[in-house]
């Protein structure tokens, strides 16, 4: 078990208040690191962060960011460097979907969905990439979706940003892995939070279960075990991979 051990290590998950984050950081808090949520609600984050922390017994600091503004991306940054001093573990999960239809696609939609599911990506690793180069240790992990692979109609801004996701962390893979730094991305299928309960029927989320090898949504909780093996030594030799968590749903083809 201590290929998986992150003692000592500082994780930043943002998105990290509820859903997939809020999974992911209880996973890495229960694996021993210390842990910085950031969202936008500070209620919520304030409760999930004392929810881990009580149930771990590691430190779990949170800070409010809108990542869809790229000075915030910086601020928070800089603000979990100030409160440990160093983060090892860069969770980018903070995502949302506006379905739109390419001929009514408003360029305000396309432009925000731009800058939160992959320009923040991209802003949080270049602030937090040089402090991984020094300690020559790092892992950053960034949540694209099966939706890089297949798409469903409405989804053009969505299914671009997490497509451009897998091409950028093969990209950073070649750059920093002389630095001891792996980067991979993690592509859930479907996972019942409140993103898809948003927007699928009742209906459509049994069509959805059905079309998965196992017949049923993802549990959040069943991504701990993915993204600890991303985000400790017992990955260390996988860099620039994509892994999907779906269920079975891409090996369905008819």
């Amino acid at each position: 078990m201590k290929l998986f051990d992150l003692s000592g290590k500082v994780a930043l998950v943002t998105g990290g208040s509820r859903g997939l984050g809020r999974a992911m950081a209880l996973a890495l808090a229960q694996a021993g690191a210390d842990v910085v949520l950031s969202g936008r609600n500070s209620s919520t984050l304030e409760q999930a962060a004392q929810q881990i922390q009580q149930q771990t017994q590691r430190q779990v600091r949170w800070v409010v960011a809108d990542l869809e503004h790229r000075q915030q991306c910086q601020h928070l940054a800089q603000q979990a460097l100030r409160i440990f001093g160093h983060v090892d573990i860069l969770i980018n999960n903070a995502g949302t979907n506006v379905p739109q239809q390419i001929d009514q696609i408003e360029d305000s939609v396309w432009d925000r969905l731009v800058e939160l599911n992959l320009s923040s990506c991209m802003a949080l690793s270049r602030a937090l990439v040089p402090g991984m180069k020094e300690r020559r240790w790092g892992r950053i992990i960034h949540i694209s979706s099966i939706m890089a692979f297949v798409s469903k109609e409405g989804r053009n801004a969505y299914s671009a940003t997490k497509a451009a996701l897998v091409g950028m962390c093969r990209a950073m893979a070649l750059e920093l892995g002389p630095w001891g730094i792996t980067v991979n991305c993690i592509a859930p299928g479907p996972f019942l939070t409140e993103l898809p309960l948003s927007l699928f029927s009742q209906e459509q989320q049994q069509q959805v279960a059905q079309r998965t090898a196992l017949k049923r949504w993802g549990r959040p909780e069943e991504l701990a075990g993915p993204v600890l093996l991303l985000a400790s030594e017992a990955g260390s030799y996988i860099t620039g991979e994509t892994l999907v968590v779906d269920g079975g749903s891409l090996c369905v083809s008819f």
